[in-house]
Parts: structure tokens; C-alpha cells; sequence
């Protein structure tokens, strides 16, 4: 699973000096934004201000009592289905056994007094797991777990229909959450977790009705696993596994190692609205072999300055952007909301760089270069189907292949002050490119061809944006960097309506 950022193989047609271009950074390759304490805009500040709990049990609920280690598994193992516990003020422990963990029944609610907290102490690996549906947790705070790399604390086996609400999940290791179907995670701050705030992954079926909303998202990938296993992909606040169907809107994502919001492979009808995405080390939003989505109205500011410079830096002349759209489209066949990925009336403000729409060609269905572990586009069942010679003519030339397609960007700001990002050159870029095609042997999508498909071919238009700052645009490939009098005008075509203020910030 993950992709990661592609890497760009040179054909002997682009000019070397235009791939040798040297960042002009002002500052060194890890600096970060200041951790934000408050953005201006309004925001969930659940994190600062959590909401209390009752202070009285509500009628019939069973009391846990926080000075008997494994009162709360116990009750729960003795209590029928549709329990209400409430767990009194205080500190609450497992028994000190590494899988020694809460399992719901289907329909138990958990609620927190003031001051409640579950804490595994850095013993136990899991705070509740088992495949109970309708399971509520209100007002708890739960830290201190260590669940392994890729494996979450609060619904550990992703089950279906739970509610977590006014919930604090912070400081353990793993994914504070997992998500199952119709899961609500609303009002709660997931800070300071290991590796993900949430890991929306099951191991069988997807994920739908999936609702992320007023939540504070903030300090996530503590562990630093991409330095860890470099390449992995597995940061971030929220990583989203084919998920169909997701509200995300209201929340205060921010100061994240890695990017704020990652979809990765096969999710679909997303709308991600709303939001306030600020100071993550990566992007703010990475959109990846996955499909139809609108992402509205949200803040986007300061992202990508650590991971972007840290690239520029070592000479990657690839646009590595606040939104990054890799390899995903509208695509009218796969049933959501919409059939295009809508881009509008977002303000972004001194990221580094802005929007990046980006096809890999050597990435498909069947092909060695495909690092979403052997999955196969929404279109295509069978990726054994993705071979020479059916795939080199229709459809599967067209299914076999995540496409970068419909993408509908109008009605943004795009602001950039370089004096405040603290950097000349590489961090003002809007691009559409994909790579020359070259691995495996028998792809049919060697050379020019995917560049052309999506700079040209698959209906990727911006149009009626504001630009405040000295921005450039990359078309096709990398060492085609654009003025904005070329971007508008032919073969391109881009950002018809727009307009440019050349004056930096703003």
C-alpha cells in the first residue's frame, strides 16, 4: 500500500540543465512552520477545549471503577449487549498483558466522566477491538497504547457503525483509530499518535459512509515512520484505504508529520470540505489512485514547507504541491456524488507550491511498478486481465490504468509570499505532467504518451482562479516551466477567467 512520490525518468529529449536546477532555499531542509496555536479562521479546537462528560451515571449505566485494574474489560465481558458503562473520574487500566484489551458487544456505549482516562501505560497494544457493531465512545480520553506499525488502538478490527465522539486519542503508538463502515468520528482530537490520527483500513470489504467531521487532527507521526522506512507511504493525520463514500469537513488538521489528509488507493466519492489543513510537514491533501471527489471551501496554509524543501534541496525538480492529485479522476462509471474531481473555492496560502495533477505511466494494474500491493483499478476485477496483448487495445487499455482525468480546479485563491515560505525558486509551481513511460517492457504506455493523455486528453482544466504571487505553471513534463501568458494560451489552454497579480503575497 502507499505510493510514493514518483520518481521521474529523464528521456534523452529533456534538456539536463532544466533537471540540475537548484533550489535557492533561505533556510535549512527540516525547517517547519512554528507548531500553530491558532489559525484565524474558525476551527475545531476540541484538543484545548474538550468537551465533559457526565458527572453522574446516567440511569443504568454500570459504574467502572478506575482503582480496579481490568474493571472495564470485565464488566464489559459480563454485561450483555447494549451496556451502558460509564467510567468514573480518574486514571482506568487493562490488566497488564499486552493484548489484554476491551471488546465491546454489539451496541455498548462507554462514556467518560470529567477527567476519565483509559491509559495502556505502554503495556497494552489495544484499548477496544473486536467485530461488535454500533459500539459508542464519548468523552474517554485514551493514551499511552502500542499498537504495531499499521494497527490502530480504538477499534482495532475495524468494525462497522461505531461512534466516536467528544474523544481524546492521543500519545500512543500505531493509529490512534481504525475505521470501520458508517463509522462517525465527530468533535474529537487525535493528537500527538504515533503513526496515524486514523487509519481508515479494513482487511475485508470497504469502508463506506465513512464521516470525519469537527474534529482537531494535530501532531500525528510522532514515530516519523517515513524517515523510519523510507518510501513507505504509512503517515499522516488521516490515511483513507478504499473507502466509498466519505464526509470529511470541519476539521482542524495541522501540524502532522507527512501530509494532513491522505486517500490511497481505490477510495471513492469523497467530499472533503470545509476544512482547515495548516502546517503539515507534507502536503495538505494527497488525492491518489482513487476517484470522484469535491474538495470546497477549505483553508489550505503553510503545508509541504519541510518534505517540499527537503526535495528542492537535494535537486527533485518534481512539483511537489499542497494538493497532490496523483493518478485520480472523475470517472462517470463508478457510481458517487459526482463524476469528476471538483477542485473549488479554496483559499491556499503561502504553501509550498500549490496544485499538482500528476499520472505515473508506468503504474498499472498487473505491472511491477504498481506500489498499491497488487490492487487493480475500480474497473477492472481481475488485474491478471492486464497483460499483453489484451492490454494494449480497448478497454483495458484505458481500465487497466489509474487516470488523472475530470479534474475540475475554478473558483480558488492561490496566494504565495516566498519571504514567508523562505524560499527563490521551486516552491511557486501549478502543474500537470506525468513521466516519460518506460518499465515493464511490454507496458503500452512507453514514451510521451500518458504526458500527452493527461496534459491534453483527459479534460484536467483550471479556470476562474486568483492568483496573488509569483507563480509558474509545469505542463507535460518537468523542464516545461510556464509564464502565465503561456499556461493560458496554446496547446494548454489552462485558467481561462483567471487572473494573475505578479506582486509577491498579497
Amino acid at each position: 500500500m502507499g505510493i510514493k512520490w514518483r520518481r521521474w525518468v529523464v528521456p534523452a529529449a529533456v534538456p539536463a540543465l532544466a533537471l540540475l536546477a537548484v533550489t535557492g532555499c533561505e533556510s535549512t531542509p527540516d525547517a517547519r512552520p512554528k507548531p500553530t496555536a491558532a489559525p484565524s479562521t474558525s476551527v475545531a479546537r476540541v484538543c484545548a477545549e474538550p468537551a465533559a462528560g457526565p458527572a453522574k451515571a446516567p440511569p443504568g449505566a454500570v459504574p467502572v471503577d478506575p482503582a480496579v485494574a481490568g474493571d472495564l474489560a470485565a464488566k464489559t465481558r459480563s454485561s450483555p449487549p447494549h451496556t451502558t458503562f460509564w467510567l468514573r473520574p480518574g486514571t482506568h487500566v487493562l490488566e497488564p498483558d499486552r493484548y489484554a484489551q476491551v471488546i465491546p458487544k454489539e451496541g455498548d456505549s462507554y462514556l467518560g466522566a470529567p477527567g476519565a482516562v483509559l491509559d495502556g501505560r505502554r503495556t497494552n497494544q489495544y484499548a477496544f477491538g473486536g467485530t461488535a457493531r454500533d459500539v459508542t465512545i464519548r468523552f474517554l480520553t485514551v493514551q499511552g497504547f502500542v499498537a504495531p506499525q499499521d494497527e490502530g488502538v480504538v477499534n482495532h478490527d475495524s468494525a462497522d457503525g461505531w461512534v466516536i465522539e467528544h474523544a481524546t486519542v492521543q500519545n500512543n503508538s500505531g493509529a490512534g483509530l481504525m475505521a470501520g463502515a458508517r463509522q462517525r468520528v465527530t468533535a474529537s482530537c487525535l493528537r500527538g499518535n504515533g503513526q496515524y490520527g486514523m487509519n481508515a483500513y479494513k482487511a475485508s470489504g470497504r469502508i463506506s459512509a465513512l464521516v470525519v467531521e469537527g474534529n482537531e487532527i494535530v501532531g500525528n507521526d510522532k514515530d516519523d515512520w517515513e524517515r523510519r522506512r523510507p518510501g513507505c507511504g504509512c503517515t499522516g493525520g488521516v490515511k483513507f484505504w478504499a473507502v466509498d463514500g466519505a464526509d470529511v469537513r470541519g476539521n482542524w488538521v495541522h501540524d502532522n508529520r507527512g501530509a494532513g489528509l491522505w486517500a490511497d488507493t481505490d477510495n471513492n466519492d469523497f467530499r472533503i470540505e470545509n476544512n482547515v489543513l495548516e502546517a503539515n510537514d507534507g502536503a495538505a491533501l494527497i488525492y491518489e489512485t482513487s476517484y470522484n471527489a469535491v474538495i470546497r471551501r477549505n483553508t489550505i496554509r503553510r503545508n509541504n514547507w519541510v518534505e517540499g524543501r527537503r526535495y528542492a534541496d537535494r535537486g527533485d525538480t518534481f512539483p511537489f504541491a499542497a494538493v497532490y492529485v496523483s493518478e485520480s479522476g472523475g470517472e462517470p462509471r463508478i457510481r458517487a456524488r459526482t463524476d469528476k474531481v471538483e477542485i473549488y473555492g479554496n483559499v491556499l496560502e503561502d504553501n509550498w507550491s500549490g496544485i499538482t495533477l500528476w499520472e505515473n505511466a508506468d503504474r498499472f494494474c498487473n505491472s511491477p511498478a504498481n506500489t498499491s500491493s497488487g490492487d487493480c483499478t475500480l474497473l477492472v476485477k481481475d488485474a491478471r486481465r492486464c497483460v499483453r496483448p489484451a492490454i494494449a487495445t480497448a478497454p483495458l487499455y484505458a481500465d487497466c490504468r489509474w487516470k488523472t482525468q475530470r479534474v475540475d480546479i475554478h473558483g480558488n485563491r492561490f496566494v504565495l509570499d516566498k519571504s514567508v515560505v523562505g524560499c527563490t525558486v521551486k516552491c511557486d509551481r501549478m502543474a500537470v505532467l506525468a513521466n516519460y513511460g518506460t518499465y515493464p517492457d511490454w507496458s503500452p504506455y512507453q514514451g510521451e504518451r500518458v504526458a500527452e493523455a493527461i496534459t491534453r486528453e483527459q479534460h484536467n482544466r483550471w479556470h476562474d482562479n486568483v492568483y496573488v504571487g509569483p507563480w509558474v505553471f509545469v505542463a507535460h513534463d518537468p523542464s516545461r516551466v510556464l509564464d502565465s501568458a503561456q499556461w493560458q494560451g496554446a496547446p494548454y489552454q489552462q485558467d481561462a477567467g483567471s487572473t494573475f497579480g505578479a506582486q509577491d503575497g498579497g
